[in-house]
Order: structure tokens, then sequence, then C-alpha cells
């Protein structure tokens, strides 16, 4: 027999790939009980509605999303180095969470009016800026650009990147967090092989 805890954690999981796959709107509290296989009215006693559900997704991907950034900052690495390690901090959620992931990413017209959202999102928005902003401050990035758009550029190519496992084993995800970085940081400009190399090879010294 299911535990109740078991049976929260299914529901939780169950909703969160509905969302992510249907959307929260289109989502209703029957077909989540459906798919558990419970009743409707069983659901509730383990939520309470579904934007309570939702609630509790959200909550525990953020919360990951700034354990991981703060064990991030607590390296104390210069400003380049940072910003790939709190890429990579970023793809390795998405790859745990992906449905949390793509709720985060694509419900934002549903989600930007609710505070314990809000809260957790500012928060890791606030993490990007300051870095950013310490980065042009200290000469390291560029001044021309608007640090709000260099992180909105950043956070959706993070957030989006990321769609499940490479079907072709193409990258790992420090791979892909050095593909990611090098592209923001360096651009998309043909460089000698040799220069590439010693470029991403450094990187990962630091």
């Amino acid at each position: 027999m299911t535990e109740p805890q078991d049976r929260r954690e299914l529901i939780v999981a169950t909703a969160a790939e509905m969302f992510a796959r249907k959307g929260i709107r289109a989502t209703t509290v029957r077909e989540i009980a459906d798919a558990v296989g419970v009743l409707s009215g069983s659901l509730y006693h383990y939520f309470r509605s579904k934007d309570e559900i939702v609630q509790e997704i959200l909550s525990e991907f953020l919360e990951e999303v700034r354990a991981r950034y703060a064990e991030v900052l607590g390296r104390g690495d210069d400003c380049a180095q940072t910003l790939r390690e709190l890429v990579l901090a970023s793809l390795r959620v998405a790859s745990q969470r992906p449905s949390a992931t793509a709720i985060y990413q694509n419900q934002l017209r549903y989600l930007r009016d609710r505070p314990e959202f809000k809260e957790g999102a500012a928060e890791a928005q606030r993490v990007w800026l300051e870095l950013i902003d310490r980065g042009v401050a200290e000469g390291v990035f560029r001044a021309d650009i608007p640090p709000r758009v260099f992180y909105r550029l950043i956070r959706d190519a993070v957030w989006m990147s990321w769609r499940g496992p490479q079907p072709d084993g193409m990258y790992s995800l420090e791979e892909l967090a050095d593909a990611i970085t090098s592209i923001f940081l360096e651009g998309f400009i043909a460089r000698p092989e040799s220069a590439v190399g010693t470029s991403t090879a450094a990187a990962r010294r630091r």
C-alpha cells in the first residue's frame, strides 16, 4: 500500500510532468487524480488546491537553485569562472528537475503575480545581476551592453538549452556549460584551433 508521503510525492511528480507538458491552466485536478489513480476528492487530503501543488514544485526547484548558486559564490572565483559555474549549476538543476524547469521557463504569465514565486525568482536574478555588475566594474565584461539585457539572454540560453539527455551523447553538462559560456563571453567568431583549445583548458583550470 502506498504510504501518505509516497502518495504526496507521486502527486507532485505527476502534476509537474503534466504542467510542463500541457500548461498549468490546461491541467485539471481531476486529470492529476486520474493519472495518480485516486479520486479527485482524495487529492484534497494532500493539497488544498492546484496552486498549492504548483507552489510545492517550484519552491523545491527554487531552493535547489538557491543552494547551488550559494555554493558557487562561496568559492570566490573570478567573474568569468563564476559565470561558467552558475551556468553549470543551472544545467544540473535542469537535468534533475526537467519538468519544474519547463514550468519555470514557460509558465511566467501564470506565475508572475504569485509572491511565493516572485521572491525566489528575484533572488536568483539578483545573483546573476550582481555578478554581471561586478564583472563590468572590474573591466572583465563589456560595459556597452546593459546588464539586464545580458542576463535575459544568458538566462534563456541556459534554461531553454536543456531538453533532456542529448540523444547522441554529444554534450556532457560540463561541455554544454563551456559552450554556452564561451559563446557569451567570446562570441562565435572562428579562432585558431590552438587558441580554442587553450581557452577551454584555461577555463577548466580556474
